[in-house]
């Protein structure tokens, strides 16, 4: 059972992604990259904001039958949990509210049996309750290379700190880098002392 965020996110931590950065670096690399998130999954989590996002978008392109209708089609036949407070009518097919502690209601999502691979497309603030709640498996993130300079950032400012272990990684010829993570401990408790033994020693001049 794996618990996997997919992001998109610049190089100044931006997550909430504006077409103007993000669409001009998306190209095949990309593309294989995203089919390799969905690929396996069971059931898409994501927040309302990232929701209302895709049921406005995705529908009406799998009904348009364009070069985007397969992929279109793959969403709506999947699986899908909300987490949200409001009870309007979610309007798509295979959708269903997330009740209650997000936490809570996510750990029995993830022991339902035949659910092996839950994943988190955008949806900042339930990747952010995710980490808190130390439940996510895996956090991918497509770093674009750029500086976004406005929009929400994945990370905000708190307690404690995230050590992350680097399981892949690629770089794209656009300059995007494909980063895999899991959590993990510090490498070492050492502070600035136990540093200095690796400082570069004095060469002479």
């Amino acid at each position: 059972m794996a618990i996997v965020s997919t992001l998109f996110i610049s190089l100044d931590g931006v997550a909430e992604v504006e077409p103007a950065w993000h669409f001009p670096y998306f190209d095949e690399r990309m593309g294989a990259a995203v089919d390799e998130d969905y690929q396996g999954a069971d059931v898409l989590l994501l927040g309302r904001v990232t929701y209302d996002s895709f049921a406005g978008a995705w529908p009406g392109r799998e009904a348009a039958g364009g070069q985007d209708a397969a992929f279109a089609k793959q969403l709506g036949d999947l699986r899908k949990v909300v987490a949200t407070r409001g009870d309007q009518d979610l309007g798509w097919r295979n959708v269903e509210r997330l009740d209650g502690d997000l936490a809570a209601s996510v750990r029995a999502l993830a022991a339902e049996p035949g659910v092996g691979k839950v994943l988190v497309a955008g949806s900042i603030s339930v990747v952010r309750q995710l980490l808190a709640a130390g439940l996510l498996d895996e956090l991918r993130l497509l770093v674009h290379p750029v500086a976004a300079r406005r929009g929400e950032r994945l990370f905000d400012e708190g307690e404690p700190i995230y050590p992350l272990r680097l399981l892949r990684s690629e770089v794209y010829p656009t300059g995007v880098v494909r980063l895999i993570y899991a959590p993990a401990e510090l490498p070492s408790q050492g502070g600035y002392e136990e540093a200095m033994e690796h400082l570069p020693a004095a060469t002479a001049g």
